[in-house]
């Protein structure tokens, strides 16, 4: 049985140590964010609840100033940064199996000198990874993004085949770390209607078309379905419905916008292609309504949670390759 010991001081550091001597189960380690939004209670809550899994070992990770809730300042910004650090570090050595982090405030940290998009781009530069992607699951909904932090302006123009088809394959990767060997994949249009037959844009048939029929090729699996280009006004009501494992989308809000709307309070952020498995909460800060009591931690748990499924298979994984 594990034993979690918790300790909470705001002018330190929180921290959660196992009692458990031997590392038999995946090390989880999990960043707060940004301390004076709601990431120290929601994670807070979904420790001390009976949601999250057992089958694991969690710590927290960095040290937090003291500050005042819904008063971001550069120091819980720098605080926030220096986690990051901190657990790409432990994860890159081997002390930690997967990393959730806390939601953080993007513009807070450009301001101390954080240079990256996201916190997805900062893991991919730490671990060297040149083949990620951003993922995020909830309820019945799944969705990889193939242009993530750019503006809408430039993304027909970012838009290329071999994009489409290094991300496909990631999130083919991502479906099958979860058990699913015959997954069905549907690849969004760009364009109103997916083209509507090149009438309303052509990124249909001189990108997303050819990119598909080679992602077909790339899988060289008869139980993969790639489906596409679909319809963007309807391909996330069918994979609702069931007809789909997950919607390889073009950009950004395409996927994003609809998977919070469905599954807000139980999405989770998935940073795939890197040698760990890096998860997050999908909502952000939330400096408005931290420390009153009232946030959720159900988007928190289901990230712990995953992170426990991920670290897993990934221990698992790595264990039968060494035994070979």
């Amino acid at each position: 049985m594990l034993v979690i010991a918790l300790v909470l001081d705001r002018a330190n550091s929180v921290t959660i140590t196992s009692m458990s001597r031997r590392r038999t189960k995946p090390r989880i380690g999990i960043t707060l964010g940004d301390c004076a939004g709601v990431g120290p209670e929601i994670v807070e809550v979904a420790l001390k609840s009976d949601r999250v899994a057992r089958a694991a070992d969690y710590k927290i990770i960095g040290k937090y100033p003291d500050c005042t809730p819904g008063q971001p300042t550069a120091k819980t910004a720098c605080a926030a940064a220096a986690a990051l650090e901190e657990a790409v570090t432990l994860a890159r050595r081997g002390d930690l199996d997967a990393i959730v982090t806390g939601p953080v405030h993007k513009a807070r940290m450009y301001e101390v000198g954080f240079k990256f998009p996201g916190q997805t781009e900062f893991f991919a530069e730490r671990c060297g990874a040149k083949n990620f992607a951003m993922c995020l699951t909830g309820g019945k909904i799944t969705v990889a993004v193939v242009t993530a932090h750019v503006p809408l302006r430039k993304v027909a123009r970012s838009l290329k085949q071999s994009e489409i088809l290094r991300v496909g394959l990631l999130l083919a990767d991502f479906l099958r770390s979860r058990g699913k060997n015959a997954p069905c994949i549907a690849v969004a249009g760009l364009n109103p209607h997916a083209g509507e037959s090149g009438k309303l844009g052509r990124e249909e048939i001189e990108i997303i078309s050819p990119a598909i029929a080679e992602l077909k090729s790339e899988i060289r699996n008869s139980k993969f379905e790639i489906i596409g280009p679909v319809s963007p006004d309807t391909v996330f009501h069918r994979a609702i419905d069931g007809e789909f494992d997950a919607v390889l989308c073009m950009y950004h809000d395409q996927g994003l916008i609809p998977l919070k709307l469905h599954a807000f309070h139980s999405g989770v952020n998935v940073t795939l292609g890197l040698p760990f498995p890096r998860t997050s909460p999908d909502h952000g800060t939330a400096f408005e309504i931290a420390g009153k009591g009232i946030a959720r931690a159900d988007s928190m748990i289901a990230a712990i949670n995953l992170s426990v499924e991920l670290a897993t298979c990934h221990v698992e994984r790595s264990r039968g390759i060494s035994g070979k």
